[in-house]
């Protein structure tokens, strides 16, 4: 009896076996590349090296490409290099063996989003676009958002079409939001950024009575991270430095219409001085606590990107571009302009 259970035994063995060595067949492994040498061109010229690799190596983690550079895996021109160096026209960029794992179609915008997105543009020409980003739009995907602005203007342009962020806006936050179409104007442009020759002017919503003398608040910030793809900022004295100016622009009887220009450029910076100073935006989830609920079924963040102010990244010309208040914002003004009159 022993022998014939120590033979099912090894026959179930077999079998297991079997559809083990089939299953690790059918599966993907990705594929095995070679020693890559990639020709920057013209387009990615001003690039970062990390985004100009993850943009052609798809599959590959983030986190195994900063490790490839560290290890020095990755070279510009045979010399070591940074995640942050900077490309040139010509740059010769050799990227060791790797495995990447099956790429992924790319997700096709719906033809509404395409209709928006095209409704949205405020400017374009040859070397950039300023669109006037949808409420609920991210500006590019994950935490799983499967699409976001940068591509469906990529899949809008084609393989051809050079198309990349030269700065963000939250997911909720509508309004100006830049795109180069070419890695000049990108460099050119995110220059003037860090220079702070950029200058952004945001209309919130805020609840309370925003006091007319509170006409900037410097408060430095800290930024934190308690969950995964979760970010919190919080006022902290050892933060870094944060400077908002504020200007109100109509009051009302429990809420105020105000603007905001921020000076320096952190994270959530105007949401969280907007909560310091006592009146955080309305329809903000994350910096309001105790009055969330106060204007019903708001949709989305009450922040808008109103106008941005730069230099053309070729001709140099000064250039002002305004983005109209999304209709969300104007119905609620209307009922606060209302509740005011009676």
């Amino acid at each position: 009896m022993s022998g014939v259970i120590i033979a099912d035994f090894a026959r179930i063995r077999a079998q297991s076996s079997h559809r083990y060595a089939s299953m690790t067949q059918t599966q993907p492994e990705g594929v095995r590349t070679g020693v890559q040498l990639i020709e920057v061109s013209e387009h990615a010229d001003g690039q970062r090296l990390d985004n100009f690799l993850l943009s052609r190596l798809k599959g590959l983690p983030k986190s195994h490409l900063y490790r490839l550079i560290r290890k020095a895996e990755v070279r510009i021109n045979k010399k070591r290099c940074k995640p942050d160096s900077r490309l040139s026209t010509g740059d010769i960029v050799r990227v060791a063996p790797l495995r990447l794992s099956e790429e992924t179609p790319a997700v096709a915008p719906g033809a509404s989003l395409v209709q928006l997105l095209n409704n949205s543009v405020l400017f374009e020409d040859e070397h950039l676009l300023i669109i006037n980003k949808p409420a609920g739009l991210a500006v590019h995907a994950g935490s799983g958002q499967r699409i976001g602005l940068i591509e469906s203007l990529r899949f809008m342009a084609g393989e051809s079409g050079y198309r990349e962020l030269v700065h963000r806006l939250d997911k909720d936050t509508s309004g100006c939001i830049l795109i180069a179409k070419n890695g000049k104007s990108l460099k050119v442009l995110q220059s003037n950024l860090k220079q702070k020759v950029m200058e952004k002017t945001y209309q919130a919503l805020v609840h309370g009575q925003w006091p007319t003398a509170l006409d900037q608040i410097k408060a430095p910030l800290q930024k934190h991270q308690p969950h995964a793809g979760e970010r919190i900022v919080t006022v902290q004295a050892d933060g870094k430095a944060a400077l908002t100016r504020f200007r109100v622009l109509q009051t009302f009887a429990r809420a105020s219409l105000i603007e905001a220009m921020p000076v320096t450029g952190r994270t959530h910076q105007i949401r969280v001085h907007c909560q310091y100073a006592g009146h955080p935006i309305i329809g903000d989830p994350k910096y309001t606590f105790d009055r969330r609920h106060d204007f019903g079924a708001v949709r989305h963040l009450n922040l808008h990107a109103a106008r941005l102010g730069f230099r053309h990244p070729v001709s140099g010309e000064p250039m002002t571009v305004l983005a109209p208040l999304r209709d969300e914002m104007n119905s609620l003004i209307n009922q606060l302009n209302q509740e005011k009159r009676r």
